[in-house]
């Protein structure tokens, strides 16, 4: 059942992580993500509980990609420092 949905899942994690290395990059989908939710959350007109979930994640999504495009990517892993 799920065997078909890994490939694309292992694909939308694949396209995230080359996102974030891309800092500019980052920030203008950040942006392009994060505007638009925060308007339809604070205007009010779509009041669906679908529609405030969907603009919670990408809100989140776009705030989460301007951060990482500001402060950069941390190293998955720093070499300890030799003890004399």
């Amino acid at each position: 059942m799920l065997s078909h949905v890994t490939p694309l899942v292992r694909r939308a994690r694949g396209v995230l992580l080359r996102l974030v290395r891309r800092r500019p990059l980052a920030i203008l989908v950040g942006a392009l993500l994060a505007v638009p939710a925060g308007w339809l959350e604070w205007s009010g007109r779509f009041g669906a509980w679908w529609v405030e979930g969907l603009s919670l994640v990408a809100g989140a999504t776009g705030v989460a990609l301007i951060w990482i495009g500001l402060t950069g990517a941390r190293p998955d892993w720093v070499e300890p420092m030799p003890r004399d």
